[in-house]
């Protein structure tokens, strides 16, 4: 008979829990990839049955047997000694199962989109091969990701930690997609309208093709969208990662988009109306990319903008600083253009288009950054005061100083390397101007950036300094008053920043009344002597520099002041 033996638990705090769900995990994770990548190849070859290329491709069917038949039953028992754990609330609190869940529903949605939406775009392409396999892919991994999303949506089994960001993920990824076909989709359909005009030839897929592709790119990406955001409720989620998504992609990718497309389209117009040196073709060429990109991404940030008024404070600065950036960067490359076409014009007046074409560009810029700059950062506007304490206004204006410092100092050696390999270059070649113009543009704009954010983030800090709280010195006032106390209380609570208790004295108006014997009467104050009408005046100047833990204010009789320090309880 063989006596038991007590394997005993691991210690708190332990790093062995930790190590065992790394493993376990990551190995489970490659299983489930390598199980889904076999499965998708032998379900290509079913359904590419018959096909020359397929028939004759030996080690892609090896390699999907061996992924499926050995990578399968491995993902399977690994799966079912996880599942089992997951009855435990560590284990379902554990970042490890939070991730394996995030990471694999990301992989699986994306895979599984991009397979079936590539199939749907082939078919309507009219491609008769190579649709197989991506259909295969988007049915494989759409398995997968019903898989896990039931999983993520167990009632016991689902993760206890970053719930959230499969939501978030699937939101974010669909937005993008959507957008993107969307935009391209409308830029086909105005190409070929302004090719019609133009009276110029396209040469290729009839235009109806493409567009449809495009569009059915745009509305898997809108489906998709749709469900996490407004099915899962990913647009009612406050968490730290639902703000960043949504001031990265929804405000900040959107502002882009607007910005580009609408400096592009006024580009193109200004070119139409005052540089005409190049075809007509030619300059109209980015037209209808733009136009669809200024209004699909303005139509998205105007939505996540009414989405973000119900987030944080936080939020809605972080979305202002990140519109405040772009427009900063549209202006500024504007302004740096501008001086360097105008330098290129003065230094040989008759400069070609090259210098023309240069200058419409800044101005587009600059026409279309500065405004949205302008009114979104309010110059003219002093910051509310809780604006002024946070953080992110502080950050943003340290870190535009700063780049624009550090670029400006780096374009200095530029200038300056130029200049002396212009003084030391004995072959004539291009003038000093010619030479130093591009740097010179880049200066003054980001010198005018550096000096501007600068002289803002020295006047937060002055504001700041006087609208702190006086330092306090004294914890507490206990203030001995006859009548109405309350100027005492207000100058008492002013000058010191304690705490006023009032004690009203009872030998007031009462005949014989002598001093109280409660608190022996000290020498009063240098100017405590006069009339009753100036004794807040006269409290103040006794409280002025007075440090103690608590202070005994007593008034009376008449017009005497007593101010005595008190020490701790």
């Amino acid at each position: 008979m063989s006596a038991a033996r007590t394997v005993p638990a691991p210690a708190a705090g332990s790093a062995q829990p930790t190590v065992r769900r790394l493993i376990v995990y990551t190995l489970l994770f490659a299983l489930v990839v390598v199980t889904a990548i076999g499965l998708s190849g032998l379900l290509g070859r079913l359904l590419g049955a018959g096909t020359v290329l397929v028939a004759g491709d030996v080690a892609g069917l090896a390699r999907s047997l061996a992924f499926t038949l050995i990578g399968g039953p491995m993902a399977a028992g690994l799966w079912w000694f996880v599942w089992r754990r997951l009855d435990d609330a560590v284990e379902r609190s554990s970042v490890g199962w939070g991730l394996y869940l995030t990471g694999m529903y990301a992989v699986s949605l994306i895979s599984s989109a991009a397979g079936l939406l590539g199939a749907l775009a082939a078919v309507i392409g009219g491609e008769r091969l190579g649709w197989q396999l991506s259909l295969s892919n988007g049915l494989v991994w759409a398995g997968v990701l019903a898989w896990h999303r039931w999983m993520w949506r167990h009632p016991r089994k689902s993760p206890s930690l970053i719930s959230d960001v499969p939501t978030v993920v699937g939101a974010v990824y669909g937005l993008i997609v959507g957008v993107g076909g969307t935009i391209t989709a409308l830029a086909n359909l105005l190409d070929t309208a302004i090719q019609g005009f133009t009276s110029s030839a396209s040469i290729g897929d009839p235009w109806w093709r493409l567009a449809l592709q495009a569009l059915a790119w745009g509305a898997g990406g809108g489906v998709i969208w749709w469900w996490h955001w407004i099915h899962d409720g990913g647009r009612r989620l406050k968490t730290d990662f639902a703000d960043v998504a949504l001031v990265v992609v929804g405000i900040l990718g959107a502002v882009l988009l607007a910005v580009g497309g609408t400096g592009t389209v006024l580009f193109v117009l200004l070119r139409l109306a005052f540089d005409r040196t190049d075809p007509i073709s030619e300059i109209v060429g980015p037209l209808g990319a733009a136009l669809a990109a200024g209004a699909v991404g303005s139509l998205v940030w105007a939505y996540h903008r009414t989405v973000s008024v119900g987030r944080a404070e936080t939020t809605l600065q972080a979305a202002k600083l990140v519109t405040s950036g772009v427009g900063l960067v549209a202006a500024a490359t504007g302004i740096g253009i501008v001086v360097n076409s105008l330098l290129s014009i003065a230094a040989t007046p008759l400069a070609g288009g090259g210098a023309r074409t240069l200058l419409l560009g800044g101005i587009s810029a600059l026409a279309v950054g500065g405004p949205l700059w302008w009114f979104t950062w309010k110059p003219g506007v002093p910051p509310e005061p809780t604006e002024l304490g946070r953080r992110g206004r502080r950050v943003y204006l340290i870190a535009v100083f700063g780049l624009s410092a550090i670029v400006a100092v780096i374009t200095l050696l530029v200038i300056g390397y130029r200049v002396f390999e212009f003084l030391l270059d004995d072959v004539t070649g291009s003038s000093l101007v010619d030479r130093t113009r591009a740097p010179l543009g880049l200066l003054v704009a980001t010198g005018l950036a550096a000096g501007y954010h600068f002289a803002v983030w020295r006047h937060d800090r002055s504001l700041t300094a006087s609208a702190a709280p006086p330092k306090r010195t004294v914890r507490k006032v206990i203030l001995v008053a006859a009548g109405d106390p309350e100027p005492l209380v207000r100058v008492a609570a002013e000058v010191t920043g304690a705490s006023v208790t009032v004690w009203r004295r009872a030998d007031v108006g009462t005949s014989g009344a002598v001093p109280p014997t409660a608190v022996p009467p000290g020498p009063a104050p240098a100017g405590s002597e006069g009339t009753t009408g100036d004794l807040p005046e006269r409290l103040a100047l006794a409280l002025e520099g007075v440090a103690a833990d608590r202070v005994l204010v007593v008034t009376g009789p008449g017009s005497r002041l007593d101010v005595i320090p008190l020490g701790a309880d």
